[in-house]
């Protein structure tokens, strides 16, 4: 492969540092957490100890004081070591990002340093049984009452939402203005009217818990307000191109993940007295599966170059997104054909890729709706 240019030595020390703590800290358990459906919240505060927690945070709010080179870095070794339980991403650059970016001090004061340190577990709730891509037609409202907002509504596929401490909601507080009546607002998990649903039984990813969260006459302090009363769209705009390319850049080194197994594996297994690789069909199916690979890469890292210089659109993004995932599941399944009958059990790490992949081309705004951003443009 290409020697990447975009990450220095600090960034190779903290892919090492990450490594590590998979190996010693996740790897080893994530069987188990699949069966009970949930990351132990002890994990999410080893990993604050670790300093793997919002690394791009400033440290004047308990983070790391990186860059998003540091937040990719975590984010691909999650992929490479098919940690999909951990819904490290989310909270550390989706939920934190938002409260630094458009937070006022005490917000950011209150959780930053406690989500650094794996003391508070951040979720955000957008999608709702009739709405999911379609962000301006959510229903969950929140108005005012005096000083207070009164919350009523219902989410679900919230990632994170049995562990969450706070979550940011996506509401409406006044209904009859559109996306200009869309208002995000910080929910505190223990206020009463708030209530954890299913943890949802998935296909893959089964290590996460994927929540439904259902609120009833949820108080909170108008204070909790998140960026504005009627600013959440637009906010969700700004924030969803680096969204996006989390979901490309976790693609990539997934699908570099699938390849280095198939090609550790055809090595040694024999068939008719060969190994499997030595069979000219699967020797170009793998040819071209790195050459895929390399070129998802190249472009990958560009695009990271462009959003750390403020240069990356949202339909550039909607087209890392939607084809990286489509190559990702493709390559999977195309790996898991040469394991043969092992690459359908689940001990396998294909076999789980094979499951989780699946939801990339939903979840972050389908693949279709990135289609849909992209045609806008021609």
């Amino acid at each position: 492969m290409l020697a990447r240019t975009i990450f220095q030595e600090e960034h190779e020390l903290f892919r090492d540092q990450v490594r590590r703590f998979l190996e010693e800290e996740v790897i080893p358990h994530h069987a188990a957490w699949e069966e009970q459906g949930i990351v132990p919240r002890e994990v999410w505060r080893k990993a604050g100890a670790a300093g793997l927690l919002c690394p791009a945070i400033p440290e004047q709010y308990g983070g790391g004081g990186g860059t998003r080179l540091h937040s990719a870095v975590l984010i691909e070794e999650v992929a490479r070591a098919g940690a999909s339980g951990l819904g490290f991403g989310l909270h550390s650059d989706i939920v934190a990002p938002y409260i630094l970016a458009y937070g006022t001090e005490e917000q950011k004061k209150t959780w930053l340093p406690k989500m650094a340190a794996g003391e508070a577990i951040g979720a955000i709730a957008m999608t709702e049984p009739g709405a999911g891509s379609d962000l301006q037609s959510v229903r969950t409202q929140a108005l005012r009452e005096g000083d207070e907002l009164v919350i009523n509504g219902q989410k679900t596929f919230i990632t994170n939402g049995q562990n969450a401490d706070v979550v940011i909601v996506v509401t409406k507080t006044d209904p009859n203005k559109g996306a200009k009546g869309t208002t995000l607002v910080l929910v505190e998990t223990n206020r009463p009217g708030f209530q954890r649903g299913r943890n949802l039984e998935k296909i893959g990813m089964k290590a996460q818990d994927t929540s439904e969260l259902f609120f009833d006459n949820v108080r909170v302090p108008v204070s909790n307000i998140l960026g504005g009363e009627g600013k959440g769209f637009f906010l969700l705009m700004q924030e969803l191109a680096w969204e996006r390319m989390q979901i490309a850049i976790a693609a990539v080194a997934g699908a570099e993940a699938a390849l280095d197994w198939t090609l550790a594996y055809t090595k040694e297994r024999k068939v008719f007295g060969q190994p499997v690789i030595d069979f000219q069909h699967n020797r170009f199916k793998l040819a071209e599966i790195k050459t895929e690979v390399q070129v998802a890469r190249v472009f990958v890292d560009k695009l990271l170059e462009l959003l750390l210089q403020g240069q990356l659109d949202a339909a550039t993004a909607a087209m890392a997104k939607y084809w990286t995932t489509d190559l990702h599941c493709k390559i999977v399944d195309q790996c898991l054909q040469m394991f043969g009958g092992f690459g359908y059990m689940w001990e396998y790490p294909i076999a789980r890729a094979f499951a989780d992949t699946r939801v990339t081309r939903i979840y972050g705004g389908t693949n279709e709706i990135m289609k849909e951003i992209i045609g806008r443009t021609l």
